[in-house]
Order: C-alpha cells, then structure tokens, then sequence
C-alpha cells in the first residue's frame, strides 16, 4: 500500500499544476484563510492557526454524530484536524483547535487514512477543519483518488474561507458542510476573534454552493452532492439565528439544506469570560428558531433533539486511526 501511494504521489506534479495559493504557501507566504498573515509554515507551527504546514491529525474515525445523511447506519470518515483560522470561545473542538492535540504526518499517510476508512465502510471522508492544511488535502485526496477512493469527500468548516482557496478543491470535494455562525460583525468578533466573518462567509458560502451543484442523494438517502449549512443557536441570541437563517434562506432558498444545530455545550470556565454564554440553549430559545425557519419557508433541513447538548458527542483526540 505505501508503495504505492509513494510511486503515485510522485507521480502527482507531472499531471497537475498547483494552483498558485498553493505554491505560494509551499514557498513560505501562507494566505490560505482570510488572515492572510503571510506565515512560513513550512517548518514550523506559526501563523494565526498555529499549526506547520503539513498535516496534523488528532483522530480518524468512523462518526455517527452528523446529519443522518452523513452518517447513515455505516458513520461518516471523520478525520479532525489540528489548528484554526477562527477563536470560537464557545468552542466544543477547543483542544484541538489551539493544536493541544494531534500528530503531524505525511501527505500518503493522509491518503492512507482516506482508504482505511473506506476500508471501514465510511459513507464518504469527512475533512473537519482542514484549510491550513489544504496544499497536503488536495494532494492526498487526489493521490487517494488515483488508488482507489471512491466514496464521496465531504469539506466541513467554519465556514471562514477564501473562495480562491475553496476553488482547489474542484473535483476533489462533492459535498460542503460549513458553518454560518453569524451576520452581525459585533458578535463575530466578540465570540470568533473575526470582525469580517459575515463578509467572509458569504462569499465562501456562495463559492462551495458553485463547486457542489445541486443536493443529489443516493437510493439509500445518503449525501451525494450539494450543500449543507450548520447553524448553531447560542443561548441568548434567537434574534441572530434568525438572520442567519433569514440571510441564508433568501440568498439559496431550497438549493441547500439549513442544519439548525441545538448542541451547544458551555465548556469550563467561559462563563467568566461570557457569561451569557454559561448555559445551555433553553427549549424555547430554540423552537423560536425553529418556528421562525419554518415561517419563512424553509423545509429543506434538520433540526437536533435536546439530547445532543451534552458533551458526549465531543470525541476523545487520542489519535484513534492516525497512527499507521
């Protein structure tokens, strides 16, 4: 198997060209997010995510927490990566996300990952926070491609992109499930360190919606194409989630899925820093919601049961599945 993911990635170059983000960010000028800071990750953690350049894992392993069209009966192939261009404080990956967790490993390890969890029966791959990774994501996803890899690759963010970074994942990636976390520059960067965020996301929105065309499903109902955007209530804010859904409803309509999230966990100590943010979502905060989207319009989507708002749905970052 690595002999063969070795011969194929070096056959890579000679049958694709880097797009120029790519390079630039191999070269040591990464502006890969919309920090744009301009890091030399090559050989070292730096940068406003705070991880090298090359890939760092902190779990590979079958999910069955998302969507039930992403984690049909068989779980999604989750991979969880280290780092990220946001400062989410209510954050449930938080560990990972400062990059207190995680293993730095080769591009055809990761391709090798890819297939061990087709191996496993993944319904597709499941990239979870990968941009300050993505020169290594595109080679191994198309090195894995060249193996073997058939079943679908699914790019879930915080919806925080460039759409030039985004635009190296055509043909790669089939499915998009990111964030849109708000519309209001206060709260983006008061809670996420990211005053541009609304900006920000609605041109990554608009972007992966071109590179995934229309939702397309499987005759076992399982995601083939299209997008889906995750929108989690916080508790205090049903006037946000509102033009959020409101702005994501008017701008796509039924083209994408709205996945409104009820599983927002208060973790330690953030009620010191927010305290609004020290509990959890009530059940009337979040039928307000619901009924709002409902009123609008929308149909095409899922809600959470209350039973998700607990921490048990967080996985444990051992790195299950990184290790060859």
């Amino acid at each position: 198997m690595e002999d063969t993911l070795a011969r194929r990635a070096a056959e890579q170059p000679e049958k694709w060209e880097e797009p120029e983000i790519i390079r630039e960010a191999r070269g040591g000028n990464c502006r890969l997010c919309p920090r744009m800071c301009g890091a030399d990750r090559r050989s070292a953690a730096a940068g406003f995510c705070g991880v090298p350049l090359a890939p760092v894992c902190a779990r590979a392993a079958l999910h069955y927490w998302e969507e039930p069209c992403i984690s049909g009966k068989t779980g999604s192939g989750a991979v969880f990566f280290s780092g990220c261009s946001l400062r989410c404080a209510y954050c449930q990956n938080a560990d990972i996300a400062a990059a207190r967790h995680g293993l730095q490993i080769t591009e055809e390890r990761l391709a090798q990952i890819y297939l061990e969890l087709q191996q496993k029966h993944a319904a597709n791959i499941n990239l979870v926070t990968a941009e300050q990774f993505l020169p290594s994501v595109v080679r191994s996803l198309r090195i894995a491609r060249e193996s073997g890899l058939t079943i679908p690759a699914v790019y879930n963010s915080g919806g925080y992109e460039r759409p030039e970074a985004l635009e190296c994942l055509r043909g790669l990636v089939s499915v998009f499930l990111p964030d849109c976390k708000y519309r209001s520059p206060e709260l983006s960067a008061r809670y996420s360190a990211a005053p541009d965020y609304p900006e920000r996301s609605a041109e990554a929105l608009k972007k992966m919606a071109e590179l995934a065309g229309p939702l397309r499903y499987d005759d076992q109902g399982m995601i083939v194409s299209g997008m889906i955007v995750r929108h989690l209530v916080l508790p205090g804010h049903v006037r946000e989630s509102e033009k959020v859904i409101r702005y994501l409803y008017e701008t796509f309509g039924d083209s994408i899925a709205i996945s409104i999230l009820r599983q927002y966990t208060p973790m330690p100590g953030i009620e010191a820093r927010f305290p609004e943010l020290g509990r959890r979502v009530t059940r009337r905060e979040y039928e307000k919601v619901v009924d709002f989207a409902l009123d609008l319009g929308v149909t095409n989507g899922f809600v959470q049961d209350a039973k998700t708002a607990k921490e048990s749905f967080i996985p444990a970052f051992d790195l299950t599945g990184v290790l060859s």
